[in-house]
């Protein structure tokens, strides 16, 4: 290598479909130098697939900076538009695969696989610039001109699948919500044995009746404008206590509701009740912890006298006079905002319980035939 400066990397090498790539530590405050992101300077074909969703990256640094002490970031994979020249160490010559990379600074670096993180970076850095001393593995690949770099991307997004917001839940021990969710379907039973803690959509033969992102959607309603303890907010309700609350509410629910209980008892199947009636579905579990939140501050005794009323309405699917428009859609279970925020209306009305200025108004509008957003 000619260059008078250049990058030098340690370095382990290694090989992939018979070509070299190089893997380091990269101190957190050289990421934003040296994988430098300017939109205008890439090729449009390139540039199309590395727009910014730069909505996410306030959320990743908080998740960086909240958890300095106990986050994971996997390794960023870049490719390098330049001269390398990999000095192995050690008394194996070439055959070394520990040594130096040494890049000429006139190449460019190309993200492939990382740039949300590297963004992230930066911003927590301005936040926290002590993170700025700790390392992330970066992988880089040799691609001349830039030719494999779209391949590169499309390569190792491929496969790339989603994890199921139930599974990300059940996994989440720093998330407060997720911890009252994981202790209502794990202690409660009206849940026990019911709740796939995997999967957010559930199969017609599932011997399943809700999913614990269904169960967690339905909490969040139910505790809305209740204060929870967090690391920086001593004032509140704990995880325990908030979890418990719930699993009080649920109780009263499945009371009124005789087919959970039926389903537990392995008297009807899962797969019939859910293909039958509508009440164990994510929408209406949603609105059913809308309408619990309402019956928050007042008595056990006018609690479980509201709830009650539970038990008079009509379920099932047939019952298009009450759910075709609220809940259902040409005869299919539907959930968007609107349609939680109508049936928790329609049971409001049956169980007596009034609505808000701005329930009221979306029901007029339902009423008169308008949509409802």
């Amino acid at each position: 290598m000619t260059a008078s400066f250049e990058y030098v990397f340690p370095s382990i090498r290694g090989t992939q479909a018979g070509r070299q790539y190089y893997v380091s530590m990269c101190p957190l405050k050289l990421i934003p130098k040296i994988f430098l992101f300017d939109e205008e300077e890439l090729k449009p074909e390139l540039r199309a697939q590395r727009l910014l969703n730069r909505s996410r990256i306030p959320e990743i640094a908080r998740y960086l900076v909240r958890n300095k002490d106990d986050y994971v970031f996997s390794s960023i994979t870049a490719s390098i538009d330049g001269d390398v020249d990999f000095i192995p160490l050690g008394d194996d010559g070439d055959e070394s695969l520990v040594g130096s990379l040494r890049v000429d600074m006139q190449s460019h670096f190309i993200i492939n696989d990382g740039q949300h993180r590297r963004a992230a970076i930066e911003e927590a850095l301005k936040q926290h610039p002590a993170l700025g001393e700790e390392t992330l593995s970066v992988v880089f690949f040799v691609d001349r001109g830039l030719n494999r770099c779209q391949q590169m991307f499309a390569d190792l997004n491929r496969y790339a699948v989603k994890t199921s917001l139930s599974l990300g839940l059940c996994y989440d021990h720093r998330d407060a919500q997720a911890q009252i969710s994981r202790l209502v379907a794990m202690k409660s039973e009206v849940f026990s044995g019911l709740v796939d803690m995997e999967k957010s959509a559930l199969s017609a033969r599932s011997r399943k009746l809700f999913t614990l992102s269904s169960i967690n959607s339905a909490n969040i309603a139910m505790l809305s404008g209740v204060e929870l303890k967090t690391e920086d907010k001593t004032d509140g309700m704990s995880v325990e206590e908030a979890a418990g609350l719930c699993i009080d509410f649920w109780d009263e629910v499945a009371a009124n509701i005789p087919e959970w209980e039926l389903v537990s008892e392995s008297k009807i199947t899962a797969g019939d009740v859910r293909e039958e009636f509508i009440h164990s579905h994510a929408v209406v579990l949603q609105a059913l912890g809308a309408v619990c939140n309402r019956l928050i501050n007042i008595s056990m005794r006018d609690r479980q006298l509201k709830l009650s009323g539970l038990n008079n309405i009509d379920w099932r699917r047939t019952n298009s006079k009450a759910w075709e428009g609220r809940c259902m859609s040409g005869g299919r279970v539907t959930k968007a905002g609107h349609n939680v925020t109508l049936t928790s209306n329609y049971i409001k009305m049956q169980l007596g319980i009034s609505l808000t200025p701005d329930e009221q108004r979306t029901e007029e509008a339902f009423k008169r035939g308008e949509h409802v957003k």
